[in-house]
């Protein structure tokens, strides 16, 4: 199938960008090659060079249309470019760029007053920041000053970040370097039924989880344990969770040593579940520290700590400040973001648009052998190909050519999971059933061609 053929069945677009005058696409690649460090990443065989973007599409330098369903890796919750976000930054940019936290503004304020509103009632009290990697930092260092305690345990396959503690937290092999420090960080199992090292149903793989952290906590961190940290629904590990009372278990056993628990909302947060506004509510616990990142400025750089008063008074044993966090540009489009989740009715698609996709994967899955499993919840899904679905033996080769093959139809999604075998499929919350559809229609063509 032709670019042109694959592009002209999406779904019609009213955006037309303008004719772009830059460097050409190989003088760009050779420029990148030159100067960017080489340890950056590209997808694909041919990388796209990228110029526009409307809602939940991404445009070329040709003009071509893309159908994004990795959501700049779920920084973009909104949709690319979306007017009223663009328009409160615009508006900020043009009065007050910058200031730190020793002064005032209102925009800081409001959206750590407006956040309070969307979590459980004590969770009110905010740190903003540049980043997931140092939100969650900051989460281990609060969890560390509140209890006393330094050992933190997190799950095997997570991802946390890309700096020093987050590295440690981080157990994916192919985001860690081996240079992370690993003092006092312990991992243990994974709850996620389809790949545990464990046998039984997913409540029996789960509480068997559970009693190996509870081992960890008698002899590797006995009576110091400080946190333990996991996403409700793995993001990088490949859209993993366990089944509901997994969390609920683990927050047990850490609390009864006297460890706090961070939810790490990097992902699953504001809506993208679709049942909830939080991943860990479809989970039935209360956290303790709620980190968040991406979503919350639409690709603007944003992050967040959210906890309990008592707990973010430990900052106050020092002189503290942060040059960049809640900064008004960034703060005006959080506040925007969280105003066109509700105006816009994003949760709601999420879990309309995101069932239909799930259900749809499904039907693809008795179709096609090479789909060992489709899991995920609202607009956050994954599909895992194998080559073998008794033997579970990763198809990395095959996720590979249905990665490039749906991006000659003009679609973008993500790879992750511990083997690299997981289509990530994490687009705008504002995706339509019409999306949805020309994506199956182009999976179940590839898939066929795969096979």
């Amino acid at each position: 199938m032709s670019a042109a053929t694959a592009s002209s069945q999406m779904p019609p677009c009213s955006f037309t960008p303008q004719p772009y005058m830059g460097p050409s696409r190989e003088q760009v690649l050779a420029d990148r090659q030159r100067y960017l460090s080489p340890g950056l990443i590209t997808y694909y065989k041919n990388p796209l060079l990228l110029v526009d973007g409307h809602m939940q599409y991404l445009f070329d330098e040709t003009g071509r249309r893309y159908l994004d369903l990795f959501a700049g890796i779920v920084s973009v919750s909104c949709g690319h470019c979306h007017p009223k976000i663009a328009k409160r930054v615009q508006d900020q940019v043009g009065r007050l760029q910058h200031t730190t936290t020793i002064y005032m503004n209102p925009n800081v304020t409001e959206l750590a007053k407006k956040l309070a509103s969307k979590l459980p009632a004590g969770l009110e009290v905010a740190y903003f920041t540049n980043s997931g990697s140092e939100a969650n930092d900051l989460a281990i260092l609060m969890a560390r000053l509140f209890t006393g305690n330094r050992d933190v345990i997190a799950l095997r396959n997570c991802y946390h970040g890309a700096s020093g503690i987050t590295f440690a937290l981080t157990s994916h092999h192919t985001w860690k370097y081996t240079a992370a420090p690993t003092d006092q960080i312990h991992h243990v199992a994974n709850p996620d039924p389809y790949r545990s090292l464990y046998s039984g149903t997913p409540s029996e793989i789960a509480r068997k989880s559970v009693d190996e952290m509870k081992e960890a906590l008698l002899y590797s961190t006995p009576g110091k344990v400080a946190a333990f940290i996991a996403e409700p629904i793995q993001g990088v590990g490949g859209t993993t969770y366990g089944s509901k009372e997994y969390l609920k278990l683990a927050y047990e056993a850490i609390r009864e040593k006297g460890g706090l628990c961070i939810a790490d909302e990097v992902q699953t947060g504001f809506g993208r579940t679709g049942e909830h506004y939080w991943g860990f509510q479809n989970f039935d616990v209360l956290p303790d520290i709620v980190t968040m990142a991406k979503s919350l400025g639409n690709g603007a750089p944003i992050a967040a700590v959210v906890t309990r008063k008592e707990i973010a008074e430990t900052l106050r044993q020092r002189l503290h400040v942060n040059t960049f966090g809640g900064n008004p540009v960034s703060t005006a489009a959080g506040l925007a973001v969280l105003e066109v989740i509700e105006e816009d009715g994003l949760q709601q698609n999420a879990r309309v648009v995101g069932a239909q996709f799930k259900q749809g994967m499904e039907k693809l899955q008795k179709k096609h052998q090479v789909i060992g499993d489709v899991r995920g919840m609202g607009l956050m899904l994954g599909m895992e190909l194998v080559k073998d679905r008794t033997t579970k033996e990763p198809g990395r080769e095959q996720t590979a050519a249905l990665h490039e093959g749906l991006k000659e139809h003009g679609i973008l999604v993500g790879k992750g999971g511990l083997f690299g075998n997981v289509l990530r499929i994490k687009p705008p919350l504002c995706i339509t059933k019409a999306d949805v559809e020309f994506t199956l229609a182009a999976m179940d063509q590839v898939l066929s061609d795969i096979n």
